[in-house]
């Protein structure tokens, strides 16, 4: 039996309000020659059986009924079992162009030199309209993208595809990276291959608040800065701790684990600074992070982040008015400058 050229990668976890119009991207993409592996991954609503019912109209369709064991767990299961040279990812919510998969082979197919492509993305709503608030443009070229690489995400992770003999070499998604699995992939491959994105916008992703961005700011965070660290010791020569990890550690573990003081420092002020525009994080368990950061500064003797007393405002217009007063009492206490 022949392999198709692509698997699409689709782990879904109660999707049933968009999964329908999910799949019919998939099935209706110009270019047909791929297998859609989907990993039920616990799903507690209908998501079964809309994938059930798909399935058996569509022979292209295997389909991976699981308990809940995470999107790290589900995307590695699928990738071990993948018969398509390439591996196309897809989320439950989203939306792919029906020109989507041809254009990403095509790219593929001509630069040997290149292991990931994505797309331009529009972004939606929970009600599938255009929101003109989050237009996003994705870095194009793959120097424009390794410039971009060391402060952000270039890539939308569900738009991607990408080599599956490169992402078995360099051993799939990380469990320790939980959340923030796609930013430590991109920076793993960028040390092996070349990545673009396509400038056409063929993939709409849907934000919505029920998104790991919106639940899991804080632990996010972590993992990113985590990634970025581990990525600078590869870089340097040195052994990357987190390899053999199945969970991030807790932030006083780092200077013991990659064999040097002030990491958890530096860690502590980057996650810090990646929840200043998120006021439910910040005021949560985002406040111990905060004093923790200004105790450290404290001790060095040196200037916290900037931007720790216009993060109180933005708690006020959020109507997080306890944790504004307990961040501007943290600042007046530091005796931070407005």
């Amino acid at each position: 039996m022949t392999s198709p050229r692509i698997t699409v990668a689709l782990s879904v976890y109660n999707n049933a309000p968009y999964l329908a119009q999910a799949l019919e991207s998939i099935l209706a993409q110009s270019f047909g020659d791929f297998e859609l592996v989907i990993v039920d991954d616990g799903s507690t609503d209908l998501s079964p059986a809309i994938i059930d019912r798909y399935a058996a109209i569509d022979p292209r369709i295997r389909v991976i009924h699981q308990s809940n064991q995470g999107l790290v767990a589900s995307l590695n299961h699928i990738i071990a079992t993948a018969r398509g040279a390439y591996i196309a990812r897809m989320d439950g919510d989203d939306i792919a162009l029906p020109e989507r998969f041809a254009r990403q082979v095509a790219l593929l197919d001509t630069n040997a030199d290149h292991g990931v492509v994505g797309t331009q993305i529009w972004t939606i709503d929970e009600h599938g309209e255009r929101r003109a608030d989050r237009t996003v443009d994705h870095p194009l070229s793959s120097e424009t993208i390794s410039a971009a690489l060391p402060t952000g995400s270039p890539l939308c992770h569900p738009s991607v595809m990408m080599r599956r003999d490169l992402l078995e070499a360099v051993g799939g998604y990380r469990p320790a990276y939980r959340h923030s699995e796609d930013y430590d992939l991109w920076l793993r491959l960028s040390e092996r291959t070349r990545m673009a994105n396509l400038p056409q916008r063929l993939h709409l992703y849907r934000y919505s608040t029920t998104q790991v961005s919106y639940r899991h700011v804080l632990t996010q965070r972590y993992g990113v800065a985590v990634a970025r660290l581990a990525h600078r010791e590869r870089a340097s020569g040195r052994r990357d701790p987190s390899d053999e990890w199945t969970s991030l550690p807790p932030i006083e573990m780092l200077d013991t684990l990659f064999g040097r003081p002030g990491i958890a420092q530096e860690v502590r002020a980057e996650v810090v600074r990646g929840i200043l525009h998120a006021p439910d994080a910040l005021a949560g368990e985002g406040l111990s992070w905060i004093a923790a950061h200004l105790e450290d500064m404290r001790q060095e003797r040196r200037e916290p982040i900037p931007g720790l007393w216009r993060a109180v405002a933005r708690l006020v217009r959020n109507n997080h008015g306890a944790a504004a007063i307990r961040l501007a009492g943290l600042l007046t206490h530091h005796r931070i400058r407005r």
